[in-house]
């Protein structure tokens, strides 16, 4: 199902013309308009999700392999030394549009792109808990 309100929909689904690197019945993979590096690809599903918890099972089935099938491809043609694979949910998260989509961003020695966190820490009575409430 489509969002008629939704950018992202549009351009899944060839309203608005984009720079496609992929597309199949479920996907259709862009090059990102402001990239970290060169051959920044989003893959957006041609059915609308917000976000990760509204994905349906069949689409995410289908996402890793679709992804290995560009990130294979964006290894040989462009020579990128590694990959990293980004999917932000919710704003407090980083997503800035509210349509399911997971970043392919090709990283080259010294491109002076950093994704990443601060590593906590935590007491093993606090892993534990938390540990517990993830698995009920």
């Amino acid at each position: 199902m489509r969002k008629d309100d939704c950018i992202f929909c549009k351009i899944a689904n060839g309203e608005i013309p984009s720079r496609t690197v992929y597309e199949d019945d479920k996907f259709r993979a862009v090059l990102d308009l402001g990239p970290a590096t060169d051959g920044h690809t989003l893959i957006l599903p041609k059915d609308h999700a917000d976000n990760l918890f509204d994905l349906p099972e069949d689409y995410a089935k289908a996402l890793i392999p679709t992804a290995q099938k560009i990130a294979s491809k964006m290894k040989d043609n462009l020579k990128c030394d590694g990959l990293n694979l980004v999917q932000n949910n919710g704003e407090v998260a980083g997503q800035t549009v509210m349509h399911f989509h997971l970043h392919l961003i090709p990283r080259y020695e010294n491109d002076g792109q950093r994704i990443g966190w601060k590593p906590g820490s935590r007491s093993d009575e606090e892993f534990e808990a938390i540990r517990k409430n993830i698995v009920g």
